[in-house]
Parts: C-alpha cells; sequence; structure tokens
C-alpha cells in the first residue's frame, strides 16, 4: 500500500495538481464546494426577494403585481429606475456591468477574476429590478452571483488561473440548477454559453456543482418541480409542420429582440432619457397588463395550464419582449432568461390556439405549444440549442415531448442566427475572427497554468561574474541562466547555461594550462550566445496568457513569479513560445491517438 507524507495533502501541493490538465480530483472537490457555495447564494437571494415582498407585495408573492392597485404598479418602474439610476450610475462604468454578459467577459479577459464592487451591486440591483416591477428575471443575478462566489474561493485559496475558470462554470450551473430545479440544464448551459467547450476536465465539476446547487435549493424550497404540467400529448404527426412555423416566428422574434437590446441609437440616448423611457414605458404597460411586470413565472404556469386570455397572452409575446429589450437597451442590468421563457410560452401558446381554430380534429393542447415555444425562444435568444431542450425536459419532465422540441428549436435557432444575422445574446462579438472562448488554441492552453510546463532548472547571476563564479553556478547543471540588472534587481535577458559552459570550454583551452587574471571578469552579456528578453507572469496564470503577452515581438521569454509580497518574490522558473508549442502539440497528437484508437 502506497505511503503518503502530510505535505502531500498541503494546500501548496494541491495548487500544484491543479496547474496540470489532468487535476481531476482536485477539481471535482472545488466543484462540490462550488456547488454548495452558489447553492447557499442562490437561497440568500429567494430570501432576500421574499423578504422585500413582505413589505407591500400582495401575500408576500415577488411576482403577484396583479393584486397591486393600478397606480402603485405603474408607479413601481419609475421608482426603481430612480433608485438605480442615483446609485449604480453614480459609480464608474466598470462597476456597472453585471449579470451572465458580466461573468463571460470576466471569464474571457480576466481568467475569472471578478470585482467585488460588481457582486455586491448585483444583490440589490436584482432585487430592486424585480421587485420593482421591471420586466426582470433572477437567473442573470444568480448566475453572477454565484460565479464569483465560486471564483472568489479560488481567489481566496491562491489557486491557479485554469481552475478559476472552472470554478465560473460550477457557479453557473448551480445558479441555473438551483433557481429552476434543473442540474441537468445547468451544466449544459455552463458548457455551451460561459465556458463554450465540452471537456472531461470541466464536465465532471460542474456536474458535481450543479447537483450540490439544487440539493441545497431543495432543502430549503423542497423537490417541487418549477412548473407543473398538465398530461398533454402530440397526438397527430400533422402537427409538426405548424411547429416548424411556430420557431420560425419565434426565431424572428428572438432576432428582433437582440437587434433592440443592442441598439446603439438607443444607447447613445442620455441616461435621464434611457431611464425615463424604461420606466414610463413599464408603469404604462402594467396599469393594464401587470403580467409583464416581474419575473413572470406564474404566467408561465397559467400558459401552460390555458388559464391566460387571448389579450394576456398577446401582452406577453409583444410587450413583455419588446420592453425587456428596451430595459436591456436603455441600461439597466436585468436578468433576461426568466422574460424571455415567458414570452416563448405565451407565443406558443398564441399558436396553439390559432392552430386549434384551424385544424379543431388535429391540432394538438396549447399547453404543448407553450412548452415548445418556450425552450425555442431560449435557445434561439441564448444560441444554446442543447441548454433550451434539457431545460425542456426537465421543466416538463415529458420525454415525448423531445422529438417536436428538437424541431422547434432548431428552426428557431436557424430563423435567429441566418434570417436575423444574429449571434447569442450574451456573446460579445468579434469583428473579425472567433469569439476568444471559441478558439481551439485559446481553449486547450486556457486548461493548464504556467508551472505544468515551465522549465524549472535555472539560476540567477548578475551580469559580471568571475570564471569561479561561473563554474560554481554550473555545478547544479542549470538550463538557463537569468541575467539581473544591479540596479533593480530585476531579471531581464535569459541565456542557456550551455553557452556559458562551451565559452568557459575555449576559454580554458585558449589559456592553455596558464592561471588566468586575477581580476578577470566575465561579461554575459557579450559571450557568444543567443539571450531571451524576457517579462514577469504570476505563477497561477494559464498557459493563454503567456501566449497573449509572448506575442509581443520583443519578448522571447517569461519568467514565472512566486510569491505574493514584493520583497519576497522569487523567480520559479522561465517559460518560452517552444515550450507552449511544445505543449499544444504534444496535447495534439494525444487526442488525435485517443480518437484513433477507440472502437
Amino acid at each position: 500500500m502506497a505511503r503518503f507524507s502530510r505535505s502531500d495533502f498541503t494546500l501548496e501541493s494541491f495548487r500544484r495538481q491543479l496547474a496540470n490538465v489532468d487535476a481531476l480530483p482536485q477539481l471535482c472537490v472545488l466543484g462540490l464546494v462550488s456547488g454548495v457555495i452558489t447553492g447557499a447564494v442562490m437561497v440568500a437571494f429567494r430570501l432576500l426577494l421574499e423578504a422585500g415582498a413582505m413589505l407591500y407585495m400582495p401575500e408576500g408573492n415577488p411576482e403577484a403585481f396583479e393584486g397591486l392597485a393600478p397606480w402603485l404598479r405603474a408607479l413601481l418602474p419609475m421608482v426603481a429606475v430612480t433608485v438605480i439610476g442615483l446609485l449604480l450610475y453614480r459609480q464608474r462604468a466598470a462597476a456597472r456591468k453585471l449579470g451572465v454578459s458580466h461573468v463571460i467577459e470576466r471569464l474571457t479577459y480576466h481568467q475569472g477574476r471578478f470585482p467585488l464592487r460588481n457582486w455586491l451591486n448585483q444583490w440589490w440591483v436584482g432585487v430592486v429590478s424585480v421587485l420593482g416591477g421591471l420586466s426582470a428575471g433572477r437567473e442573470g443575478p444568480a448566475i453572477h452571483l454565484g460565479a464569483a462566489a465560486s471564483s472568489g474561493l479560488g481567489l481566496k485559496l491562491r489557486l491557479p488561473n485554469n481552475s478559476l475558470r472552472v470554478l465560473v462554470a460550477c457557479g453557473t450551473a448551480a445558479g441555473i440548477s438551483a433557481s429552476f430545479n434543473t442540474p441537468i440544464a445547468g451544466v449544459i448551459f455552463a458548457m455551451e454559453v460561459v465556458m463554450m467547450e465540452y471537456t472531461l476536465m470541466s464536465f465532471m465539476p460542474v456536474i458535481l456543482a450543479s447537483t450540490m446547487g439544487a440539493l441545497v435549493a431543495q432543502l430549503v424550497y423542497g423537490n417541487e418541480p418549477a412548473f407543473r404540467i398538465p398530461e398533454v400529448a402530440l397526438g397527430s404527426l400533422m402537427n409538426l409542420p405548424w411547429i416548424v412555423i411556430i420557431g420560425l416566428v419565434i426565431g424572428l422574434m428572438a432576432g428582433v429582440f437582440i437587434h433592440i437590446s443592442r441598439s446603439q441609437r438607443l444607447q447613445q440616448w442620455p441616461l435621464w432619457v434611457r431611464l425615463g423611457v424604461v420606466g414610463v414605458a413599464t408603469g404604462v404597460l402594467a396599469w393594464w397588463f401587470p403580467e409583464i411586470q416581474g419575473i413572470g413565472y406564474d404566467s408561465v404556469a397559467a400558459a401552460l395550464n390555458n388559464q391566460l386570455s387571448i389579450n394576456v397572452l398577446l401582452a406577453l409575446m409583444v410587450a413583455k419582449l419588446l420592453i425587456t429589450a428596451i430595459t436591456v437597451a436603455g441600461g439597466v442590468p436585468i436578468g433576461i432568461i426568466g422574460p424571455v421563457l415567458v414570452a416563448g410560452a405565451a407565443t406558443g401558446a398564441l399558436g396553439g390556439m390559432l392552430g386549434g381554430w384551424l385544424w379543431p380534429e388535429r391540432a394538438a393542447d396549447p399547453g404543448i405549444y407553450a412548452m415548445l415555444g418556450m425552450a425555442a425562444m431560449m435557445g434561439a435568444v441564448l444560441q444554446a440549442p442543447l441548454a433550451a431542450l434539457m431545460a425542456l425536459l426537465e421543466l416538463t419532465h415529458t420525454p415525448t415531448i423531445m422529438l417536436p422540441g428538437m424541431l422547434v428549436v432548431v428552426v428557431a435557432c436557424l430563423t435567429s442566427r441566418q434570417l436575423t444575422g444574429c449571434e447569442g445574446f450574451f456573446i460579445s462579438s468579434v469583428r473579425y475572427g472567433l469569439h476568444p472562448l471559441q478558439q481551439p488554441l485559446m481553449q486547450a492552453l486556457s486548461r493548464v497554468s504556467v508551472p505544468a510546463v515551465m522549465e524549472r532548472q535555472l539560476v540567477r547571476t548578475e551580469r559580471m561574474i568571475t570564471p569561479d563564479q561561473a563554474r560554481r553556478l554550473l555545478e547544479t547543471n542549470p538550463m538557463w541562466l537569468v541575467i539581473e540588472r544591479s540596479s533593480d534587481d530585476k531579471p531581464v535577458l535569459a541565456l542557456k547555461a550551455a553557452e556559458l559552459a562551451r565559452w568557459l570550454l575555449e576559454h580554458d583551452e585558449a589559456l592553455n594550462g596558464e592561471a588566468p587574471p586575477e581580476d578577470e571578469l566575465i561579461d554575459l552579456l557579450e559571450i557568444p550566445g543567443q539571450r531571451l528578453e524576457m517579462a514577469p507572469i504570476g505563477l497561477q496564470a494559464t498557459l493563454s496568457e503567456a501566449f497573449l503577452k509572448l506575442q509581443d515581438s520583443a519578448l522571447g521569454a517569461l519568467y514565472v513569479v512566486h510569491g505574493y509580497r514584493p520583497k519576497q518574490q522569487r523567480i520559479s522558473g522561465i517559460i518560452t513560445r517552444g515550450a507552449i508549442e511544445r505543449y499544444y502539440h504534444y496535447t495534439d497528437a494525444r487526442q488525435t491517438d485517443a480518437r484513433e484508437t477507440d472502437p
């Protein structure tokens, strides 16, 4: 039996193991902890919504806007945008970034590190937007809060950046799972929308996190499904052409939604005008149709059970979708997943009613179309068809709906992407080429931190040394000599140790047995050999960070700095372009061999 010393289980050892691409057990542990943390955060956010609703909502229900007086529910959105404008827009622009888009941005460009101020802002902005009667969901805030809390765990433990990426995905999945009680959809959403990759090393920790998030939520709210679905069936296959038509309509609506929400013309209006338009427009619509306010899950449940009138369904289909898009374009950071599901369910229900009027003997129940519309709108807006299908399956508990579900989701996604030219709502598109998270090279390099491939055999030395000092340096068989400046004691160049050894050999042969001068000095910047200019990089950085830093043509290598206090920092290794290229080609070759040998 193998023996393990205490040092094998130290935090430092844990960090070193996480730097490698095969740190699956360690990542699974992090996934479990992340799921518990995110589940607790999501429960706290829902309890905060319920506590706020106790102040003025009927029965303390955060979605019971229909029970308020018309003047009050019309006034609430104006109060909400005023509070957000006064408190949020007094802060710098970077602190105003919230929600899923902020999560993707931090994962793409900041290695999954989240500012604390944005996280604190998300708590109160999420509560104000939902309880203030705006058309807003709770999933966006839940994902931001969960992903940032999970990333904060990694930062507290000073884990390498490649593990922070996985923690962000874990927080995202657990947030969706705890909100809807849909653990599979949470996993697929995290991988498809946020991470934009499917790998075993990411999948298993994210699955564990999503499971734990759902379990924590179930401990508080029970195991009840998000919506109670009636027992319905598609019936005749004659419904399939009508389903295709509904998919086309929903795809066009998703494209309109994305175009309006990203409208540069609206975003150029003065802030007070944009917020005023959002508050007044929402208040006017809420006077007659309070169903457009808040998240709208009660309206989804009613649509699935055929309990909404045609005029209410039309309001949810058109008004809720438009007012949500205008709210986003107006600069109010809201969650859009809930409102999108509501608009999709209303559109599907109306399509089902129209089909029943055209073909009363063959048409399926409108509730079926409401389920399909909900999935189609989610898939088309997010460009996440698999996440939408998994959500449809887990929310309805109806496996037979998957066949028409796949058809309508694919049609809606293709229509939104090809006919309206829209990518997913949360993808910040790049003018040329792929989004950074969609580039295979950057994906592969982001999974590993620099300690996994850096060259550790090095010695630090001053520029001017004696021959005896040079020989002592070579006694440890280093690969690199890191040449330091005497002025600020910072390394600037790297020289292959073999170059110094060769020079010493030639120098000794030239002396032919004679003693060297006592004051002889070797200038390491003058002996023959290639010297690499270097810049520092942190021990926690990923290979993708190192790769991007080495794009500067003046740099030949990076020296890896270890330590968190400036005066205690030390150099742990050197990483070169060649080391990164060898790792990538080796990994690519291993994956190719695995595919070829797979039976």
